[in-house]
């Protein structure tokens, strides 16, 4: 099998015409050509850092849809699946995998659950870490998010890292803001990586302290505008990623729309490609082809280089870009994990014991939420909603067993009525709902628990659910068929009020209290600042 094109050679920093030769699925030889050819023939894209359950879809449906973006292969870090189901989710997620011609390269989640203070349906202690890492099917030790805990010299914390370097596994970081002195001992426990970066300087002091940059362009988090000039000083350093992605913004374009932003901002095209293909395979070890004899035949024809339109797509020598649209992702859905009962509009009372009571303020675009407090409205001593203040009622409710739901104020959703619920909540994946009245948030709630899980709507008029059957995260539905009840959902939220971007991708975020600034538990208010539950 051979191929022509005008070859983009990323260790040389060439561009020339050639003949590659194929055969059994890797490359055998490079003929060059003196007549300049129609195509191009670049390293196929890598994305370094994912959870494919936040696309709403399976592994196997995610790569029908990712080889026609170019992406050959990614970094994925099963824990949000793990949270839910423990190994029998991390070995969901690879046999999945198998199913589809896109390389996956899978984690040893590190934080399941994230912190010992929320409820998870699962734990990954060091016995089941070691049965992870001892599988060569398993690239690294997963995103560790209790900074915190490395920080403070938390034994069983520095034990999963030491395990993951005895096995010769690089270990990678959660460190949103982390700066200075608490960074360096981070980085000094041993963690390789950075995917949390929002500030140009932040981003310049991990690197200079030797940190691998993942720069993060993802449905709720966008922070590659802010982070790319940094990729020309240091070239070697950085990798792009999408972290959490949904269907809707998938279906758009995935690392290649990185690629050509990239481009766009006066990178050269080898510069680029190191960040989107090259880096990635030297740090994480992958068997992913870069254009050289002996290598896997895994690369993609592109028509010039600065639109980079994808014609064909390669991996191990087959062209699966044409091909991808006739996968068929057979599926043996596991368990749902819902074991509660249905919930009344009183379990969302909240009694007001103060003056001000703390409230979470929600950034559009971000992950990362601020703290205020506020004189709540009340009736009867209990606070109650105040649409028209934006004061509304965040809920977490506990999802692996009966117990009574914790309850905030949030601000910045702007609901004027009805209430959005969603058993993707960030990481322990319990139930989380907004609200602009205690009925609303009972009714949203019920809907999730009733269909097993899934993202949903309420209103005086409607309910509407995209249901997430697998784990109650992900969906049954084909890419296309889910991204459109996606967009219809974020639509009909649009027409209750909220003017977020992603309001369910950044309502999933409101439980993850390993990111600044105030978070809700299903145990509790959390400032995550100085990493205790606020007093009720």
């Amino acid at each position: 099998m051979e191929i022509k094109g005008n070859i983009v050679d990323i260790h040389q920093n060439r561009i020339y015409p050639s003949t590659l030769k194929f055969f059994n699925g890797k490359l055998s030889e490079i003929q060059k050509l003196t007549r300049k050819q129609n195509h191009y023939l670049i390293p196929g894209f890598i994305d370094s850092h994912i959870h494919i359950e936040s696309t709403l879809i399976t592994p196997c449906e995610f790569a029908r849809i990712a080889l026609q973006h170019g992406t050959v292969a990614v970094v994925s870090d099963p824990h949000e699946i793990a949270n839910v189901l423990g190994l029998d989710g991390v070995y969901f997620m690879i046999s999945n995998a198998k199913q589809s011609p896109l390389k996956f390269y899978f984690s040893a989640p590190s934080c399941v659950p994230a912190t010992p203070l929320e409820t998870s349906g699962a734990s990954l202690g060091i016995t089941e870490l070691e049965i992870l890492l001892k599988d060569n099917r398993i690239k690294y030790l997963g995103e560790m998010m209790n900074y915190p805990g490395i920080i403070n010299k938390d034994e069983s914390v520095l034990a999963k890292i030491n395990l993951a370097q005895s096995f010769g596994k690089p270990v990678d970081g959660h460190a949103p803001g982390l700066r200075g002195s608490s960074l360096q001992k981070y980085i000094a426990a041993g963690i390789s990586t950075d995917h949390e970066t929002g500030e140009y300087m932040e981003g310049l002091e991990k690197l200079k302290l030797g940190m691998n940059l993942l720069i993060r362009e993802g449905s709720a988090s966008r922070n590659f505008s802010t982070l790319i000039p940094l990729v020309r000083d240091y070239p070697e350093q950085c990798m792009f990623c999408c972290d959490d992605l949904h269907p809707d913004d998938l279906l758009k374009g995935h690392i290649n729309l990185l690629v050509k932003r990239a481009l766009e901002q006066g990178l050269n095209i080898f510069t680029v490609l190191r960040a989107a293909s090259l880096n990635p395979i030297k740090h994480y070890g992958l068997d992913v082809g870069l254009l050289r004899p002996g290598d896997e035949a895994d690369f993609l024809v592109v028509d010039n280089l600065h639109d980079l339109n994808i014609l064909q797509t390669w991996i191990q020598g087959r062209e699966v870009r044409t091909q991808s649209q006739d996968i068929t992702c057979h599926l043996e859905i596991p368990e749902q994990k819902f074991n509660i009962r249905l919930k009344s509009p009183a379990d969302f009372q909240m009694i007001n014991r103060n003056l001000e009571t703390p409230a979470i303020v929600v950034q559009d675009g971000s992950i990362i939420t601020r703290k205020t407090a506020v004189r709540a409205r009340t009736e009867n001593s209990l606070i109650v909603t105040d649409p028209e203040r934006d004061l509304l009622k965040l809920s977490v409710v506990n999802r692996y067993r009966d117990a009574a739901p914790a309850v905030a104020l949030v601000q910045g959703f702007g609901l004027t009525e009805g209430a959005l619920a969603s058993s993707v909540a960030h990481d322990s994946h319990n139930i989380i709902a907004v609200g602009a009245d205690d009925l609303s948030l009972a009714r949203a709630v019920n809907l999730v628990i009733q269909n097993q899980g899934g993202l949903c709507l309420v209103s005086a008029k409607e309910e509407m659910i995209l249901p997430l059957p697998v784990a109650g995260l992900m969906s049954t539905l084909s890419c296309e068929e889910a991204a459109s009840k996606y967009r219809e959902l974020e639509m009909k939220a649009r027409n209750l009020g909220t003017k977020l971007t992603a309001s369910f991708m950044t309502l999933s975020f409101l439980a993850l209290i390993v990111i600044p600034e105030l978070k809700l538990s299903d145990r509790g208010l959390f400032d995550v600042d100085k990493f205790k539950f606020i007093d009720p």
